[in-house]
């Protein structure tokens, strides 16, 4: 019913997370009302995403630099890794301006339904840090749902064995919260209070 052009951009914004054909048609025929150099600005935006976007390969954080502005930052203490599932979740860790250590991106949490196993995941360089660096203390920031609380087992039972002290952001957010939609002071507040596991 629309024309082809309009059907593929609905068709592309559909893909993207929590949004359904009705919205995707709302943001396409909002595009339409934009002059074309907003359109440009917009495609280009789009186009240098993957081009300037690289992933650290201390952290694996997605960055414009490798490594990224917190690795290569000497006033961090190095000696304390916070571990998360995602760069969200460690950027959203990051505006709480309560943690002064480096990150460890997992790259997910392990899930059965989807099949991710520890070798789908960023386990085996969290390891060799710790084998190979003066780690303190491992914090582990991850979901409060069963993916995450599984994940949190598993990454336990393995620093056990290397005698670290290991962590857990205290619990201020619920069960089944995400921390990309934690507000900063409970952030803050889960990073300070942070338990011994």
């Amino acid at each position: 019913m629309f024309p082809t052009a309009i059907n593929n951009l609905i068709n592309y914004f559909s893909k993207l997370p929590s949004v359904g054909p009705k919205t995707a048609e709302r943001y396409v025929f909002y595009l339409l009302k934009q002059n074309s150099e907003e359109l440009q600005k917009f495609a280009q935006s789009i186009a240098e995403l993957k081009e300037n976007i690289t992933i650290c390969q201390k952290c694996f954080m997605i960055s414009e630099s490798n490594p990224c502005h917190i690795c290569s930052d000497k006033k961090r203490d190095n000696s304390i890794i916070c571990v998360v599932s995602n760069s969200r979740n460690a950027l959203a860790i990051e505006k709480a301006k309560e943690f002064n250590g480096v990150y460890h991106i997992l790259g997910g949490v392990l899930d059965v339904i989807k099949e991710i196993k520890p070798e789908n995941l960023n386990i085996n360089s969290l390891i060799e840090k710790i084998k190979n660096n003066n780690i303190k203390e491992i914090i582990l920031a991850l979901n409060p749902d069963l993916n995450g609380e599984t994940t949190a087992m598993y990454l336990t039972k393995i620093f056990k064995q290397y005698k670290i002290k290991t962590t857990r952001i205290a619990m201020g957010l619920p069960m089944g919260a995400d921390l990309e939609y934690a507000d900063e002071m409970t952030l803050k507040n889960s990073i300070k209070y942070r338990n011994i596991l």
